[in-house]
């Protein structure tokens, strides 16, 4: 299958708001879950709508780069569904090749 550039940036665009659509509505997946099992996080996808943006020119800050990804200011999403890490999850992160 080949694809024009623009059709190809418009399927990853979506793609990427299904994705965020998804992590917004399983808020009982932790951060610290994600990381374990596949080495990112909400976070991480902030952080690289950030680095993207900065790349790019684009005025955006850490906090409006969360907002987007989190649906809500970050310290609310934390208040609300953050639970604390267990001592096996913290283990399996110092073990997990994510870079956290």
């Amino acid at each position: 299958m080949t694809i024009d550039d623009k059709t190809r940036t418009e399927l990853e665009a979506a793609v990427f708001r299904r994705l965020v659509g998804h992590l917004r509505a399983r808020t009982d997946v932790q951060n610290i879950d994600l990381m374990n099992l596949a080495g990112f996080c909400r976070n991480c996808l902030s952080n690289w709508m950030k680095e993207e943006a900065d790349a790019k020119g684009v005025a955006i800050s850490k906090d409006e780069s969360r907002e987007a990804v989190y649906g809500m200011p970050y310290e609310t999403w934390k208040s609300k569904f953050q639970g604390a890490a267990s001592p096996e999850q913290l283990t399996a992160m110092k073990k997990a090749p994510s870079g956290h």
